[in-house]
């Protein structure tokens, strides 16, 4: 028996991939997503802050460092301008924020209620959040000293040289953002999740076409039964699974240099655990069709669409929450949430719940595929 399962898995898969459209759709396709993957989150980078400055309360300390101070903030780029090129810049987005800095601010900081100081901008709080937290920190730092000098410039002065000169200094050191990585290696293992479905329907289709075109048929007139040659199916299947899962590891590790921050064993075996689910699902579709072509329209109807409702296109916690509950019950939003486990730094031991589901689905599959397959009257067929 396991001669003639050898025989047929060696047979199909050198019949199959003796293209190099075939090598291309089933390896090429998931390294594109990476790439795809890679460009999307790539481009996110951190952006620069253009603020042009209106300083209409020159010759004051106060406001020189002021300015300076925003001057000194990371990411932000300062333009002096007029109020009116301030306002024309900003709507032709030439700026994203202008700083109007009126006549008598200093003389209200130093009074202890800072004012005639504003923020525009026509791109919202988006662009304006990080320069006001820092900003309005730094204006209630001096203006608390102008409260305690109770209005004395000589007992503010003091205070404000010691505040500036302070021992005290912050010192700041870059370190490795791994989000956007993860970020990455996410979606990158959506996306190989939909390959893998679709590649699974695809050579569980085998056995339709060849129905079709009479192999099938010339194929059990041997000595080989229908059990044989759907368990021939079963393991060519999985052994392309496996092959997809280690060139897309390979690329994403090695060629592109992503770090999922998972042990690649770790998450080989997941996706080794996903790839029987998709050849269950795979053998259902092709056990409820009863041609290639019907096969094909039930792959468009479930894999493309539990892929969307799981987040393997973007992530699911931008969706409803009505949308979020239906993705409990789909088996790559069990993939999904184990690598979000795991990332965060949980085993694979303590996702044990996660991989039990993913197994259960699996034999549930399994099941209805050969309940499907023994309903049908001809044992002959597989449909």
């Amino acid at each position: 028996m396991w001669r003639d399962i050898w025989f047929l898995v060696t047979r199909t898969l050198k019949k199959t991939f003796c293209k190099r459209s075939t090598l291309i759709l089933y390896f090429g396709l998931p390294i594109v997503g990476i790439l795809a993957s890679v460009l999307l989150y790539g481009s996110q980078g951190t952006t620069e802050l253009r603020v042009g400055i209106v300083n209409e309360d020159a010759g004051q300390q106060i406001a020189a460092d002021t300015i300076g101070f925003v001057q000194s903030l990371d990411h932000v780029k300062m333009v002096n301008v007029t109020l009116s090129d301030l306002k024309d810049q900003l709507a032709a987005s030439k700026l994203d924020s202008g700083l109007i800095i009126h006549s008598g601010y200093s003389e209200s900081v130093l009074s202890g209620s800072p004012g005639h100081i504003a923020i525009e901008s026509v791109k919202g709080a988006q662009v304006t959040a990080y320069m006001k937290s820092m900003l309005y920190g730094y204006i209630d730092n001096v203006s608390a000293m102008g409260k305690i000098a109770g209005g004395d410039s000589a007992k503010f002065q003091a205070l404000y040289d010691q505040y500036r000169s302070a021992d005290l200094k912050l010192t700041s050191e870059s370190v490795n953002d791994t989000a956007t990585t993860k970020d990455m290696s996410y979606q990158s293992i959506g996306f190989l999740l939909l390959f893998m479905m679709t590649s699974a329907v695809g050579l569980s289709e085998l056995i339709l076409k060849n129905r079709e075109n009479r192999t099938y048929f010339r194929v059990l007139s041997s000595p080989i039964n229908a059990r044989t040659y759907v368990t021939a199916n079963i393991i060519m299947n999985l052994i392309v699974m496996v092959a997809q899962i280690v060139v897309a590891l390979f690329f994403m590790r090695v060629v592109f240099n992503l770090d999922p921050g998972i042990p690649m064993g770790e998450m080989l075996i997941l996706l080794a655990l996903f790839a029987l689910v998709s050849v269950s699902i795979s053998l259902v579709i092709v056990a409820f069709s009863k041609s290639s072509g019907m096969a094909g329209a039930l792959q468009n109807l479930i894999v493309t669409p539990t892929c969307l409702l799981s987040g393997c296109f973007f992530p699911i916690s931008i969706m409803p929450a009505v949308l979020r509950r239906i993705a409990d019950f789909l088996p790559q939003s069990w993939v999904l949430q184990s690598i979000e486990k795991l990332q965060s730094g949980e085993s694979l031991g303590s996702i044990w719940f996660n991989l039990s589901i993913l197994f259960a689905f699996a034999v549930v599959f399994f099941l209805i595929a050969t309940y499907k397959f023994g309903r049908n009257n001809d044992t002959r067929n597989f449909v």
